[in-house]
């Protein structure tokens, strides 16, 4: 894990071997329609059938809830224009792990990083495989719940299957995340039909601004806040198309394009199923359902109710695949940066995907499967997660200042960074005094990777045995996943990295 290792360049092809085979590297397969797809897939999972009724619950009323859905849309969007940004001036894989990294200093990326292995991709990626798993066994157990063991064995086949699929192809993968994405908008799209039906059918009671805006609850400003809170959260994933910049096809073109066309949309759906389900359901009906578009699905759909659970699990199934994704190109890069082993950053000699990085995101989510509070991991690190948009945000202004002149291919107002980072404030701080608790562990998760930094990072003269069993162990894995080390082995990378690092 030494930075001096990962800064060695070794040649993936012999040398004699270069003027007849083609270089082994990361290609650039992902176009706009992928690119839309991974950004639409990995935002819209389970959330928005299963528990929108968060918002609801503490915005206190429909009107107010969905003001909620639209203005965190409109926040969305504009952090995703200021990781555009970065995501150019910065043309490295890795999202804001990378930013963080070269704006503020290693350590800093370091601890971006570590959350993400330990905690975040691996937990998330468990809860959405089970998601899956329930909802795909739902029609068999229509009384009951389905059993433990079926739910963790259907999920552990979910993670493998899509893990071999990833690493078999980038094409196929993103043919999957294309199939599934389109699958869930189709079935957002009939709830939004059904929706306008009932509105011209008169079912429309709760969208009169008279009852819209009637409270179920007195209004109070610090459950305003975790409505926005639960909106910003329902709306993660958004930045996940930047984890994957080196294999865009055309970036400074694709990556804000997929941007304008991907928030508005999932903003569009959000605001207008949640219409949908009030037209059939009051307030308190979708406050008391656990799985609100099953519900509203039994209510007008009949004898075709199953087709909602059936939409669930194909979301969720689709989800997983996007969170392979992009999870193994954080921990590539990760490892690229001498950040984690080395193994990690090498790719299939014929195939040119990150098999370890892959391997290594399915086995950790594998082993989340194992435990019994994955819940409570995920709000543990959920704070963390969202603390890190603010600094990747202002690491936006701080390069401004300390680098006026670098290359920008996009280059946004300073007012929406400010913007982002105004009601970025407000959600931290009103976390912090609400669940004082939960943010302190997240806290100390995130800094339990200083000490892990210091030994595997910052301590480079590590004893001769130490690297020696490190090497053979590389050794073996390269061997058994037939991986090597890309040949353009970031050289024009490093020197980006010169250019923008300012701590």
């Amino acid at each position: 894990m030494s930075s001096s290792g990962a800064r060695r360049r070794a040649a993936s092809v012999p040398d004699s071997n270069t003027d007849r085979e083609p270089a082994v590297v990361l290609k650039k397969e992902i176009g706009l329609l992928s690119a839309c797809g991974i950004i639409v897939g990995n935002i819209i999972g389970s959330g928005i059938f299963v528990s929108p009724k968060g918002v609801l619950e503490n915005a206190s009323s429909v009107g107010l809830a969905l003001i909620v859905w639209t203005l965190t849309g409109v926040i969305t969007a504009v952090s995703a224009l200021c990781y555009a940004e970065l995501g150019v001036t910065i043309p490295k894989s890795g999202g804001d792990y990378s930013y963080v990294k070269d704006i503020f200093g290693g350590l800093a990326g370091f601890l971006r990083l570590w959350t993400a292995v330990l905690m975040i991709y691996p937990t998330n990626q468990a809860v959405i495989a089970l998601t899956f798993a329930n909802y795909a066994l739902q029609p068999l157990f229509p009384s009951c719940f389905p059993p433990e063991r079926a739910l963790g064995l259907l999920a552990a086949v979910c993670l493998l299957l899509l893990t071999w699929i990833n690493c078999f192809s980038v094409r196929w993968a993103t043919r999957v995340q294309d199939v599934f994405t389109t699958g869930k908008l189709l079935a957002l799209g009939l709830i939004i039909i059904m929706g306008i039906v009932q509105i011209c059918k008169g079912h429309y009671y709760w969208l009169e601004p008279e009852h819209a805006f009637h409270p179920v609850q007195p209004y109070d400003m610090g459950r305003i806040a975790l409505a926005f809170l639960q909106g910003s959260f329902a709306y993660s994933g958004w930045n996940f198309l930047n984890y994957v910049t080196e294999e865009l096809i055309d970036p400074y073109r694709n990556l804000p394009r997929a941007i304008f066309i991907s928030i508005p949309l999932v903003t569009f759906v959000y605001v207008f199923v949640n219409i949908a389900y009030v037209t059939a359901m009051s307030p308190q009906e979708l406050l008391a359902s656990n799985a609100v578009a099953v519900t509203f699905g039994e209510k007008l759909l009949g004898v075709m109710s199953w087709i909602m659970p059936i939409s669930v699990a194909l979301s969720t199934f689709g989800g997983v695949n996007g969170s392979l994704f992009t999870s193994s190109r954080l921990f590539f890069a990760g490892a690229r940066e001498g950040h984690l082993p080395s193994l990690l950053a090498m790719i299939h000699v014929n195939r040119c995907t990150p098999i370890p990085a892959l391997l290594f995101s399915c086995i950790s989510t594998l082993l989340m499967l194992c435990t019994s509070d994955i819940y409570t991991l995920i709000n543990y690190v959920g704070f963390i997660n969202y603390l890190f948009y603010g600094v990747t945000v202002a690491g936006q202004i701080v390069l401004r200042i300390k680098k006026p002149d670098i290359h920008r291919p996009i280059k946004v107002s300073l007012a929406w960074p400010v913007i982002f980072l105004i009601f970025w404030a407000f959600l931290l701080i009103f976390s912090l005094y609400s669940e004082p608790v939960v943010c302190g562990i997240g806290l100390a998760i995130m800094l339990s990777g200083v000490p892990v930094y210091l030994f595997g990072v910052y301590w480079e003269n590590k004893p001769k045995t130490f690297s020696s069993l490190v090497a053979k162990l590389t050794h073996l894995g390269q061997n058994l996943c037939m991986v090597v080390r890309p040949a353009e082995d970031r050289d024009e990378d490093k020197e980006e990295a010169g250019k923008v690092q300012v701590h």
